[in-house]
């Protein structure tokens, strides 16, 4: 049987949607729509409610939302960067890693409906879960607020990361891509990443990942999905191949 916002509504203490509006510093007119953002499908699966009352649609928009509030920031604020440097900036804003970060500086995790497996499993932390619910927000916010009022919003969220962007003169780089470029540079085969383990449940894997240089094994990372597994190797290859680990 399917469900509405109003079941939403009485799982979702309204205290909560406070808390977190105070957090945001500003009021929904519509709190149903910040109650919806806040909800995993894993809490529907073991509540018995139709996976469309989950979050995802919003994470959805949301994606859209961001991509256009950040490029025209970008836009704006480097006028004589080009295709390729704006393409490149708006990737390392966009990313999981940047949004998860974004997120828990609002505490956002803390205030996710969450299944009791995700619970358990530290899920509403994770980079893929904390991005995804930050992307459902700012569609909330849209649909709630317009589109200016959510540019705005958007814009003072990345603010520092703009900053730093501008004060290091582009985007920090991808620490593979680094780390491929520090390797060859010395004359010798790419890196390669070997996965050594993965434990935990389906809904929260925890994976590890070695990087091996010129046979030897330079660092290894863990993280809730390969890639993040390997770009933590590759930044500990990083620091023990600059004499820093």
């Amino acid at each position: 049987m399917g469900s509405s916002r109003d079941d939403i509504a009485s799982i979702n203490p309204l205290t909560s949607v406070k808390a977190l509006e105070s957090v945001l510093g500003f009021s929904f007119k519509d709190p149903s729509l910040l109650r919806l953002a806040l909800v995993h499908r894993s809490y529907c699966n073991e509540n018995g409610l139709d996976p469309s009352e989950s979050y995802e649609r919003l994470e959805f928009l949301g994606d859209a939302v961001l991509e256009l509030a950040v490029s025209t920031e970008l836009y704006r604020r480097f006028p004589d960067a080009d295709e390729g440097e704006l393409t490149k900036t708006r990737s390392s804003l966009v990313r999981r890693e940047t949004l998860a970060q974004i997120a828990r500086g609002i505490d956002l995790g803390n205030y996710l409906l969450v299944g009791k497996g995700v619970h358990a499993g530290n899920g509403r932390e994770q980079d893929s879960v904390l991005a995804a619910a930050l992307e459902a927000l700012l569609a909330a916010v849209y649909l709630d607020q317009g589109n200016e009022f959510t540019r705005q919003f958007i814009t003072s969220l990345i603010d520092a990361e703009l900053t730093q962007i501008e004060g290091a003169g582009g985007p920090p780089e991808n620490p593979k891509s680094k780390l491929q470029e520090m390797v060859q540079g010395r004359g010798l085969n790419p890196p390669r990443y070997l996965l050594v383990s993965s434990e935990g449940p389906d809904h929260g894997p925890v994976f590890t990942v070695e990087v091996m240089v010129d046979g030897q094994v330079v660092g290894a990372g863990t993280g809730g999905k390969k890639s993040e597994a390997e770009s933590a190797a590759a930044r500990v290859a990083i620091a023990v191949l600059s004499g820093n680990g």
